[in-house]
């Protein structure tokens, strides 16, 4: 059973805890090994949070213990074939609202597994997002009320936001969250 390891997060993320201890596992979280998160050129944009999520698990691979099973992830809204991250300030969080509201896009989270002794196991996992048209005066609303700062694509579905514009989804609701924990829960079944 999944549940019988030792797991360790390496994501300051809330919504990832929280997603995570959903699956009744015993795990810790440690953010101590940061990681430069330069992607290197030629890669597209849904190869980028595989390609990170990797990455941030290369400071653990030789120094997992017998029994622990590390996760790292990263997640990236695409729209227009290209990555829209994280927002610089809140006028930049309104731009990108702007820019996705009436349209559709994609998250993707790339993400990794590794069990100690054993080379990491990296899979994705894309959602698409319909958004409703907002006005600039709901997205200002959202931006002063959530702050989405920490968020890529400037918004957390879980908030204000997805009740009032999420119009449609193909994919995980949790995957857009920040960890589609069912397919982490069937990968995991797959290879402990």
């Amino acid at each position: 059973m999944v549940t019988k390891h030792k797991f360790i997060l390496a994501s300051g993320s809330p919504r990832r805890r929280e997603l995570l201890a959903m699956l009744d596992v015993d795990f810790t979280v440690d953010t101590s090994r940061p990681v430069d998160e330069v992607v290197p050129d030629g890669l597209s944009a849904e190869e980028v949070p595989a390609y990170l999520s990797c990455l941030k698990a290369q400071p653990w691979i030789d120094t997992l213990q017998k029994g622990q099973v590390l996760v790292t992830a990263d997640t990236v809204v695409i729209l227009d074939g290209e990555v829209i991250g994280k927002p610089r300030d809140e006028d930049d969080a309104r731009a990108i609202l702007t820019r996705l509201q009436g349209r559709t896009h994609t998250v993707t989270t790339g993400v990794t597994i590794v069990i100690a002794g054993r080379q990491p196991h990296t899979f994705s996992e894309t959602t698409e997002v319909e958004f409703a048209p907002l006005t600039a005066e709901e997205i200002n609303y959202y931006v002063c009320r959530y702050r989405p700062l920490d968020k890529a694509g400037a918004y957390g579905i879980q908030e204000w936001i997805g009740a009032v514009a999420v119009k449609g989804m193909r994919g995980s609701f949790y995957n857009v969250m920040g960890l589609p924990v069912n397919r982490l829960y069937r990968e995991l079944k797959s290879i402990l």
